[in-house]
């Protein structure tokens, strides 16, 4: 069998290109599409013989696209537009532009991809652009699947709530097809024998794989819910509360921190060295800021999702580490809105708090180790936006694609 001719749009620095990779598909990916300087610096880093095209999607013609004639396209369009904290700007938010012309010049191609594999923020599957999108799939004649999955379903010690969806042109529908469902799970061998018993029940698509919802005790990928966690607000025992957080938090970061399904942060760390000392947040940030820090030490189970702030900003943008393990949390922020500022600094700073590093980010994102991020000519938190999916994740969905082939 030929190799897959893919086309991977909004390339970043080739997340997609990887999963690819790993997912052991003979594939080529005979064109990369973005517009940004530095995620390409690292793409061709790692990929150096793929044709990579700095251009704007839109800029690119229909006779061009007919030329590459691909059987796949693998994109990850701007995620801007559609994030919950955001605007909400959706259609009509410029970034949207270029993921529009996709589906314009979809249907006029001369011969449609056979596979589509598209990820973005969760907040798309209630977008118009997600409306739009469907509609052309269908127009084409696509089977498509639609899932919000997260690392921590992996095993991967961080909460990044992705939607993701594959689509392709052949009539037999996925063997874990849910009509009309948004899957929040990955889809395992029970559903492939049950799907597969009802095709040889009856070949009616639509009957097949109808049930989709997840079976007593299977765990939800909300990555703001434990496999525990209620809704009273009753503290775990001998927790603390502190900061500004609720008793919910304080239950739900407790619950995540004892599931034993997902690996340690230490597991995904660097070995601590002279130059770790770049990482450690500057006193101002720690006098300023500490009430709202995500704090979690190498033995917890969980971290946030790294925003593009990462660094920058400290409000909701990712984790920072507790070096200093022996030091009890607790014990620090107890009473320490009532000493003064140097004082303050004084046990804040026995904490040796510092950000994840660029390379930890990218572990935690699935990147192996052998992927190069090029630090030494990019900016110093710019792999975390640019990753453009959890690559694990779309390892996954791109091997379900391979199981077809």
């Amino acid at each position: 069998m030929a190799a897959l001719r893919v086309l991977e749009l909004y390339s970043g620095i080739g997340g997609m290109h990887q999963a690819l990779r790993e997912s052991c598909t003979s594939a080529e990916v005979v064109a990369a599409v973005d517009v940004n300087t530095l995620a390409n610096e690292v793409y061709k880093h790692n990929f150096p013989s793929t044709p990579l095209w700095a251009k704007t999607i839109e800029g690119i013609t229909l006779k061009e696209f007919d030329r590459l004639s691909f059987d796949m396209i693998l994109m990850s369009p701007p995620c801007q537009p559609f994030t919950r904290i955001g605007l909400q700007g959706d259609v009509s938010d410029p970034r949207t532009k270029s993921f529009l012309y996709i589906l314009d010049v979809l249907p006029r191609l001369q011969k449609l991809p056979k596979y589509i594999l598209l990820e973005n923020v969760k907040g798309f599957e209630s977008s118009s652009a997600r409306n739009e999108l469907l509609r052309t799939l269908e127009t084409c004649g696509f089977k498509y699947q639609e899932f919000l999955l997260s690392p921590t379903c992996l095993g991967i010690p961080n909460s990044r709530l992705r939607y993701f969806l594959i689509a392709k042109l052949q009539q037999e529908p996925f063997f874990f097809h849910a009509p009309g469902q948004i899957l929040t799970r990955f889809p395992d061998l029970e559903d492939r024998i049950q799907c597969l018993e009802e095709l040889c029940k009856d070949k009616a698509v639509d009957k097949v794989c109808e049930s989709s919802s997840l079976p007593s005790g299977e765990k939800s990928l909300d990555p703001n819910v434990g496999p525990h966690c209620s809704s009273k607000k009753s503290l775990p025992k001998g927790a603390f509360l502190f900061k500004l957080e609720t008793a919910e938090e304080i239950a739900r970061k407790h619950n995540q921190n004892n599931d034993s399904s997902i690996q340690m942060l230490k597991d995904f760390l660097e070995e601590e060295n002279e130059e770790m000392s770049r990482y450690f947040l500057a006193p101002k940030f720690l006098v300023r800021y500490a009430f709202l820090l995500d704090i979690v030490k190498p033995t917890c189970r969980r971290s946030t999702c790294f925003t593009k702030g990462y660094g920058h900003y400290v409000e909701g943008t990712g984790s920072v580490l507790q070096t200093a393990v022996d030091v009890q949390l607790e014990s620090v922020f107890k009473h320490i809105e009532n000493l003064p500022e140097e004082e303050k600094l004084l046990k804040l700073s026995t904490l040796k708090l510092r950000y994840f590093t660029p390379r930890e980010i990218a572990n935690l994102h699935g990147f192996p180790p052998e992927f190069g991020m090029c630090l030494q000519s990019i900016h110093l938190y710019f792999i975390p936006q640019k990753c453009q999916c959890s690559f694990l994740l779309g390892v996954i969905l791109t091997f379900y694609f391979a199981s077809l082939f």
